[in-house]
């Protein structure tokens, strides 16, 4: 198997909001390849502790190659984060999107540049795969998912050029003829950007139920966080970073009872830390790091 290489995004910006204590118990909920939870693992004590979640065999397969017993890594999507203990971590870190490691692999369908199958799938042994979908999937269908997730004005004439080649018997069979048949269709470009970016970012998305999870990871980490723990997460597209601005924005916010108008306010559950983007020497080695946000809050004492 190819070694393809990961270059992980904020390393040290991203464990450092994380303000780790060497005791203390954290969750990668993304291993990816393991570059956080490495250097989390550096900074903890024998005693501290890291709790990983990944849907690709393949992360976790690399996870068990550390061969650390403060490391757990769980075969799951993030969702499951709420599955532990109430209030039981010190830290919880999300780094969005997919790997290097699965973009630059022909044989997970996640890019254009390479030729592979229509999988897109972050676990390819569970689920339905992109090709699967596209077998049945209407006009309709397929216009939603490209214009919700992929924020792509030619939503509909593409769902229209997809379901007409599958009509003649032609579906598209692998990322290159998808790619090809957007391009096609697509009449205008955005500078420097291929015209199936964003229906490649949409089926991708959509497939893996990205957001929905996201969501509950997030109402997860309200869950099992400490007082004083700190949530990071590190977003690559405006639809994910919404998503978590929104969620820190909502729960930073102190909320009156309008009913009872001299009643002290909700409690706040987090503390807005701030966000922090990708330094220049960073984007000039890692290109794929130009577009991420790393966003940070702190847990306050429970609502």
């Amino acid at each position: 198997m190819e070694a393809w290489q990961h270059t992980t995004v904020l390393l040290s910006e991203a464990v450092d909001a994380l303000d780790i204590q060497p005791d203390g118990t954290y969750v990668d909920a993304t291993f990816g390849r393991g570059g956080h939870s490495r250097l989390i693992l550096q900074r903890l004590s024998p005693r501290g502790r890291l709790i990983a979640f990944d849907k690709d065999p393949e992360a976790i397969a690399a996870a068990q190659a550390l061969g650390d017993a403060r490391l757990t890594i769980h075969h799951q999507g993030f969702a499951h984060l709420a599955d532990l203990p109430a209030q039981s971590v010190h830290g919880v870190l999300m780094d969005l999107g997919v790997s290097s490691p699965q973009i630059d692999d022909p044989a997970r369908g996640f890019s254009f540049r390479f030729d592979g199958p229509l999988d897109m799938r972050m676990d390819p042994t569970r689920g339905q795969s992109v090709a699967q979908w596209l077998t049945e999937a209407t006009v309709q269908d397929i216009t939603e998912v490209i214009r919700d997730y992929g924020e792509e004005r030619f939503a509909l004439p593409i769902a229209k050029a997809i379901v007409a080649r599958r009509q003649e018997g032609r579906l598209p069979a692998g990322t290159a003829e998808l790619a090809q048949l957007v391009a096609d269709t697509v009449k205008t470009r955005e500078p420097g950007q291929n015209p199936a970016t964003r229906t490649f970012q949409a089926f991708r998305i959509f497939i893996n139920a990205e957001l929905e999870e996201l969501e509950q990871a997030l109402k997860g980490s309200l869950d099992v966080l400490q007082p004083g723990g700190r949530l990071a997460v590190i977003s690559f597209h405006s639809l994910e970073d919404r998503k978590v601005k929104q969620f820190i924005a909502h729960h930073s916010r102190e909320v009156y009872d309008r009913r009872v108008p001299f009643a002290a306010a909700r409690p706040l559950a987090l503390k807005a830390l701030g966000r922090i983007r990708p330094s220049a020497a960073e984007v000039e080695r890692n290109p794929r790091a130009r577009s991420a946000i790393l966003r940070v809050a702190q847990r306050q004492e429970a609502a």
